[in-house]
């Protein structure tokens, strides 16, 4: 028989009590993820039976009111009062002078359960943490431990990412990747919206970039290069309508949306709706094997621009010699940045070759008026522009590590992938920068050493994440400061469906939540939760990869 992977659970001692109709309540185990500052276990229950009292500061918004009951409602059957005949009592307040980034204190005794916080969001990550205290079952009576918990979190970034581009997610989708999210104490949602493959976001001063650009014709076979092309249309794309519901769903559960729209590399899609944004708008786009019958016919008709149908990176990208590619990208980026209440706006920056930049006689040009070395200064050029022009809009631009090549531009934060050098360098510059390697948060990486379905390869085990440390020990304690937080990544190349990215994002996002919340480190005893934590994937309909597998 195979042996299961985590040890029995640990189990703090807590006395059991005879409730008033003598049946007796025992509570679960405690076992929170992340990982409380202190958890300190007193004597009692908390018995809760059918219903309970919650009592929410007046001057607190709706939605947390909301969400409470929604939850307490849909995972354990409790019908919510504002009286005093309900089973048990949830109070929430509000106190001032409480430090600590989002912090939050749990008091539970036998009588009633307290939530205070210096700000909502804390009461909300408070909440998460007595939701946890509760069986990963809906049962007839529960019984809560007493215990007293103290918290904040380590950084203040706490991201996981998800790549629509590669495939498309509608929003039922998406709310419940929000909702994982704010179940794990997370704060950001990157949302990376546009890219070769498909364009996701509705621009209404450009709508080819939607009826054309959001859609493929046809998508590779298998991994990369592929056994054929599946000729099947592809696509899909979110109204300005359908961002907003997500935006106000994720800012009921306290998640901060961070757009991307990728440039100047990555942007076949936009190309394929405008020619005029490449360097060359009259040679065909290269898709160098496996292209579909759809788009050989398109470009024997003379729609030459086609939406990329493979993986990898591509040397048709926006034109930095054009002012028109400038003012192209000024009207989608406003129209992004009206829509999108965050500060931050990711644009990319990364894997853009310059290889027709070295040829475009307007770039060339560009380089010359400005007196720039290399193609190297020109995308510092291009992405300071960009920059400048969103800082005029109030917003503070985000970049992968490539936007160091050049020279930074002078407000940006560096978005560190390619190891932790660009967080460093960032960090060294007095620029802010959140970490995000692909040795420790590529979620679209394999998760065993023999993966059972197709990845993009490498491999990420469940320990490795947990005992990633986003703050690189060659920083002084001034520099350290500049290190944001961290990320997860979701690249879904081969991410067809839903159930597929939870099956390759779950248990590792998990682990990577503690690590960017919790100042404490215990592989052991994080295993010995995690056993409680796959009866919660249950309880949340999440197919996350089965811990069996994971050994």
């Amino acid at each position: 028989m195979k042996r299961f992977l985590f040890p029995l659970s640990f189990c703090i001692s807590i006395s059991i009590l005879s409730c008033s109709d003598s049946t007796p309540v025992t509570p679960e185990p405690i076992n929170i993820i992340p990982e409380p500052v202190s958890v300190q276990a007193q004597e009692g229950v908390l018995k809760i039976k059918k219903s309970i009292s919650i009592s929410l500061p007046e001057d607190i918004s709706s939605h947390l009111n909301a969400y409470v009951n929604e939850v307490l409602s849909k995972s354990y059957g409790l019908s919510t009062t504002k009286g005093s005949t309900a089973s048990a009592q949830l109070q929430f307040e509000l106190k001032e002078g409480m430090t600590g980034i989002t912090p939050y204190e749990l008091v539970i005794s036998d009588q009633a359960a307290k939530i205070i916080a210096g700000e909502e969001k804390g009461l909300f990550y408070g909440f998460q943490t007595f939701l946890q205290l509760f069986p990963a079952e809906k049962r007839d009576v529960y019984g809560l431990p007493a215990v007293n918990i103290q918290d904040h979190a380590q950084f203040e970034y706490r991201g996981l990412h998800l790549d629509v581009s590669r495939h498309f997610f509608g929003l039922d989708f998406i709310k419940k990747y929000i909702d994982l999210l704010a179940y794990h104490k997370f704060s950001k949602f990157h949302w990376h919206l546009t890219d070769d493959q498909g364009w996701r976001i509705e621009i209404k001063k450009y709508p080819e970039l939607t009826d054309t650009g959001a859609y493929r014709n046809g998508t590779v076979i298998g991994r990369y290069p592929g056994t054929g092309n599946d000729n099947t249309r592809y696509g899909g794309y979110y109204t300005h309508e359908q961002v907003k519901e997500v935006l106000a769903y994720a800012a009921s559960r306290y998640i901060e949306v961070i757009p991307e729209i990728e440039l100047p590399g990555h942007a076949s899609a936009a190309i394929a709706a405008y020619p005029e944004l490449s360097c060359f708008p009259q040679q065909p786009t290269v898709i160098e094997q496996n292209m579909s019958e759809g788009s050989r016919q398109q470009q024997a008709a003379g729609r030459i621009k086609v939406v990329q149908e493979t993986w990898g990176v591509f040397d048709d990208v926006f034109c930095a010699g054009k002012e028109s590619t400038f003012e192209f990208l000024e009207n989608v980026l406003a129209e992004v940045a009206e829509l999108f209440p965050s500060k931050y706006l990711h644009i990319g920056g990364d894997e853009c070759p310059k290889t027709h930049w070295k040829k475009c006689a307007a770039c060339q040009k560009r380089m010359k008026e400005n007196g720039l070395k290399d193609e190297h200064e020109l995308q510092s050029y291009f992405v300071t522009r960009i920059e400048k022009f969103l800082n005029q809009k109030g917003k503070t631009i985000i970049g992968w590590d490539e936007i160091l090549e050049g020279g930074l531009a002078p407000n940006a934060i560096v978005m560190s992938w390619r190891g932790q050098e660009g967080g460093r360098a960032a960090a060294r510059m007095q620029h802010f920068a959140i970490m995000t390697p692909t040795s420790h948060s590529y979620l679209d990486y394999n998760q065993t050493e023999k993966e059972d379905s197709v990845t993009i390869g490498g491999f990420i085990s469940l320990e490795k994440v947990y005992n990633y440390i986003p703050v690189p020990d060659s920083l002084s304690e001034a520099q350290a400061k500049f290190i944001m937080g961290g990320q997860g990544n979701v690249w879904t190349e081969y991410m067809h469906y839903p159930s597929k990215v939870e099956y390759m994002v779950y248990p590792r996002a998990t682990a990577l939540s503690e690590v960017l919340w919790s100042t404490k480190k215990d592989y052991k005893r994080f295993l010995e939760k995690m056993n409680t934590q796959y009866k919660r994937y249950g309880l949340w309909s999440v197919n996350a990869f089965p811990a069996q597998k994971l050994n």
